[in-house]
C-alpha cells in the first residue's frame, strides 16, 4: 500500500471546513478594528471585490431582519403613542370591521389586546359636544368601550344579581344611578342594571346556529344540522310557530307594549317601530335592501310604500337643474325663449325617428316596444338602486299591518336552496313575546398596556359581542357614565346593511311631545331617558355611529 501523504500545513481535507489559513486571515481585521466608533477620515471605504450573495433563507421568520427606519412623528410633532390610547382603536373599524365583529367567544386576550396598538388616527367629531348622542338604529355586532379607570365591576356576577337583573328586565324596571359611582365593583345595583341591558329576546332558538346576522351568513351555518332543509313537514312547522310570534310581536308593537322589532332574512331587514318613535305619530316599518321585484309584489298586494331616498335624490337633482337653467337664463336672455312666444316645442327623439321611418316607407313593419318594455324604461332608476342603501322603503300606519300579512304569506322570504333553506326568518325584539327565548349579550372584560409618550399605561376595555340594539346601546353608555365617571370611549361595529335605518322619515315635522311619547308608551320596556332619545327624529342619515366618546360627562362621536 502507498504511504499516506504528507500533511500540508494550512490545508483542509474536506471542503465543509476552510482552511486555517483563511480563517487566520478573517480575523485579523477584526482583532485590528478598534472598539470605538470610528472617527471620519479622508480614505474612501473599502469596497468589497465582488458582490455580496443573496441568502435564500432571507424571508424565512428565523433569518435576522434589517433595522427598521425609524417612525415619522405624531401630527403635532410629538410621538404617535402620545395621543389618546382609544385613537389606536381608529383603524380596526374602519378597515375590517367584520373579522373583529365575527371573534369568537374563546379568542385569546391577547388578539383582542391588539386593536389597543394600530395606527392613530383622529376621528371627525362635531365641533360641539352635547349631553346626548343621536338614536342609531343600526344593529351593532361588536361593541368594545375602552377607560382608563377598570370594568371589574363588570366580572362575575353573583348569581343573585344575575336573577335581580333578569326579575328588573321582566318587570321593566328603572335604575336610576348617581352621576358618579365611587365603588362600582362594590355596587350591587349598578351590577343588576348591567346584568338587565345585556337581554334581549329572539326567535326562533337553535343554539348550535348563530342566527344574526342573517345575510351573509351561508359560510358560518354550511357544515351545521339543518333537519328541516329536506323535511317539507317540519319546515311547515317551523314557519306556523313563526308566524304566531311574528304576530304577536305586532299586536304588542301596536298595543304599544313593545316599542320596536327586527325581522331579519338571509336578503333583507325590515324594523317595526311604534308610533311615538322616530319622530312619527304612526307605525312606520322600513326595509332594506329592497328589488324591484319585492317592490313590485309590495304593489302587487296593495301595500302603500314610499323610498325616501330615491325621492330625496330626485328632488335634489331637480332642484339643481333648475337652479341651472335659471343661471344660464341670467346669462343669456336672449337665447331662451319660452313656449308662449309663438315657438313649438321641440319633438323628442322617438318622434323624430318614426317620422324618419314613415318617410322611409318603413314604419309600419318596424316592430313597436311592447308596454313592458317602455315599463321597464321609465323603472330603469328604480331597477339601478336594487340592493343599494337607497333601495329603502318605508311604510307607514295601517299599511304595516298589510306588510304583516304579506311577509307571513310570502314565499321568497325563506331560502328555498342553500344552508338557510327553510330556516324562518330571525325576529329580534328587547321584551318578551310569545315562542320568543331570552339571551344575553356576551360581555368580557380586558385589561392591556398601552404605550403612552415614554411609558406603557394600563388599558381598561370590555367588550360586548351580540346583535346590539338601540335601547342596548344606550343602556349601557348610561352605566358606563356613572360607572367610569364620565370618561370612556367606544368603538361601534355596525351591521352594515341596518345603517341606513336611520334615514329620516319623510313627511316628519318635528319630533312628538315628550309629556305624549311617555303617555302613550308607558310599558314598553325602556328606560325614560333611552324613551326620549328613540322618540327623536334620526339624524345620521344613511350612516351610523362608527367612534363614541364621553369626556366631562360630554359626548362627541363619528359617523
Amino acid at each position: 500500500m502507498a504511504a499516506p501523504a504528507p500533511a500540508v500545513p494550512g490545508y483542509s481535507p474536506g471542503f465543509k471546513k476552510p482552511p486555517a489559513t483563511l480563517r487566520l486571515k478573517r480575523k485579523r481585521p477584526r482583532r485590528s478594528e478598534p472598539q470605538a466608533e470610528p472617527q471620519p477620515c479622508a480614505e474612501a471605504p473599502r469596497v468589497p471585490t465582488a458582490p455580496a450573495r443573496r441568502n435564500p433563507f432571507s424571508s424565512l421568520d428565523n433569518a435576522p431582519r434589517g433595522r427598521q427606519p425609524p417612525r415619522e412623528p405624531g401630527p403635532e410633532g410629538g410621538p404617535p403613542s402620545a395621543a389618546p390610547f382609544w385613537q389606536f382603536l381608529e383603524s380596526a373599524y374602519e378597515d375590517k370591521p367584520s373579522r373583529s365583529a365575527e371573534r369568537p367567544e374563546g379568542a385569546n386576550v391577547l388578539t383582542l389586546a391588539d386593536d389597543l396598538h394600530l395606527p392613530a388616527l383622529t376621528p371627525d367629531v362635531p365641533t360641539s359636544p352635547r349631553h346626548e348622542f343621536p338614536a342609531d338604529w343600526s344593529i351593532k355586532t361588536r361593541l368594545l368601550f375602552m377607560s382608563s379607570q377598570p370594568f371589574t365591576w363588570a366580572e362575575h356576577l353573583k348569581a343573585q344579581e344575575e336573577a335581580q337583573g333578569f326579575a328588573q328586565h321582566c318587570r321593566a324596571a328603572e335604575t336610576n344611578l348617581p352621576q358618579s359611582v365611587q365603588e362600582p365593583k362594590l355596587s350591587t345595583e349598578l351590577r343588576c342594571a348591567f346584568q338587565q341591558s345585556l337581554v334581549y329576546w329572539l326567535h326562533p332558538s337553535l343554539p348550535w346556529l348563530q342566527l344574526f346576522p342573517r345575510i351573509g351568513a351561508d359560510r358560518k351555518i354550511a357544515g351545521k344540522a339543518c333537519p328541516w332543509s329536506q323535511d317539507e313537514a317540519l319546515q311547515q312547522a317551523l314557519m306556523s310557530e313563526w308566524s304566531v310570534s311574528f304576530t304577536s310581536l305586532y299586536n304588542l308593537l301596536k298595543a304599544k307594549l313593545c316599542p320596536y322589532f327586527y325581522v331579519c332574512t338571509y336578503q333583507f331587514t325590515v324594523l317595526f317601530r311604534a308610533a311615538g318613535l322616530a319622530g312619527s305619530d304612526v307605525i312606520t316599518a322600513v326595509i332594506s335592501p329592497t328589488t324591484r321585484g319585492l317592490r313590485e309584489a309590495m304593489r302587487n298586494e296593495g301595500i302603500e310604500f314610499s323610498l325616501p331616498l330615491v325621492e330625496e335624490s330626485r328632488t335634489r337633482k331637480q332642484k339643481n337643474s333648475e337652479v341651472n337653467l335659471e343661471a344660464e337664463a341670467d346669462k343669456s336672455p336672449e337665447v331662451s325663449k319660452s313656449p308662449e312666444d309663438g315657438e313649438e316645442p321641440a319633438t323628442s327623439d322617438d318622434d323624430e325617428s318614426f317620422s324618419w321611418l314613415e318617410e322611409m316607407g318603413v314604419r309600419d313593419k318596424v316592430k313597436k316596444q311592447d308596454a313592458i318594455s317602455i315599463k321597464l324604461q321609465k323603472e330603469k332608476h328604480e331597477v339601478q338602486v336594487d340592493h343599494k342603501p337607497e333601495s329603502l322603503a318605508l311604510v307607514k300606519g295601517t299599511n304595516t299591518f298589510t306588510l304583516l300579512n304579506f311577509l307571513i304569506n310570502c314565499k321568497s322570504l325563506v331560502a328555498v336552496a342553500g344552508p338557510q333553506a327553510g330556516l324562518p326568518p330571525t325576529l329580534l325584539s328587547p321584551v318578551a313575546f310569545r315562542g320568543g327565548t331570552m339571551q344575553t349579550l356576551k360581555a368580557r372584560s380586558i385589561n392591556a398596556k398601552a404605550r403612552v409618550r415614554l411609558a406603557y399605561e394600563d388599558v381598561f376595555s370590555l367588550e360586548v359581542i351580540g346583535p346590539v340594539m338601540p335601547h342596548s346601546l344606550h343602556s349601557l353608555t348610561m352605566l358606563l357614565k356613572a360607572a367610569q365617571r364620565g370618561a370612556f370611549s367606544a368603538v361601534l361595529y355596525t351591521h352594515e346593511p341596518t345603517a341606513v335605518f336611520n334615514t329620516s322619515l319623510d313627511n316628519a315635522s318635528t319630533a312628538p311631545n315628550k309629556e305624549t311619547v311617555c303617555k302613550d308608551l308607558p310599558k314598553c320596556g325602556l328606560h325614560s331617558k333611552t324613551l326620549d332619545q328613540l322618540s327623536q327624529l334620526p339624524t345620521l342619515g344613511k350612516s351610523s355611529i362608527r367612534f363614541l366618546e364621553m369626556k366631562d360627562y360630554v359626548y362627541t362621536w363619528k359617523s
